[in-house]
């Protein structure tokens, strides 16, 4: 695949995916969706992002069904982005970054958030990959293939 080719044409998975969510503004924009972030306003506020790029990645995020737009809940004049469910779908891989950064780039006694179950109240359990029947697989475990979509 050349730099221009686009991603639509290629048969990675991996590739199409990060063309629609792979740049760092938009996975901030749904990383704070699941914090039920909902207005311009506040997506601004939280990510201090000039308003055209922000304006161009909820446009592109509502346009390719991760977001959606909606009356504002308070009955205003505002409208709000809510997560479609294709957009929550998108929660493992931000738990995933999350837990990498957690182990990778913070250094011993350096503040940082931590994602907790609301049930108990405790850090979420570490995101595995997994075979059908439970093992646990690394990178050489696991191998591509080339399939058409039923």
């Amino acid at each position: 695949m050349t730099e221009k080719a686009s991603p639509v044409s290629h048969e990675c998975p991996v590739a199409r995916a990060v063309e629609v969510i792979g740049d760092r503004w938009s996975l901030l924009i749904i990383r704070d969706a699941f914090d039920d972030v909902r207005r311009f306003s506040e997506f601004q506020k939280n990510l201090g992002l000039a308003k055209n790029i922000l304006a161009s990645r909820l446009k592109a995020l509502v346009e390719v069904g991760v977001l959606e737009t909606r009356p504002a809940s308070d009955g205003s004049a505002y409208k709000e982005y809510a997560l479609t469910q294709k957009g929550r779908e998108v929660f493992p891989i931000v738990v995933s970054l999350r837990q990498w950064g957690e182990r990778h780039l913070f250094s011993a006694g350096e503040a940082h958030s931590v994602l907790l179950d609301n049930e108990r109240d405790e850090p979420v359990a570490m995101l595995e990959v997994r075979s059908v029947t439970g093992k646990k697989l690394e990178p050489g475990d696991c191998h591509r293939r080339t399939v058409f979509k039923p």
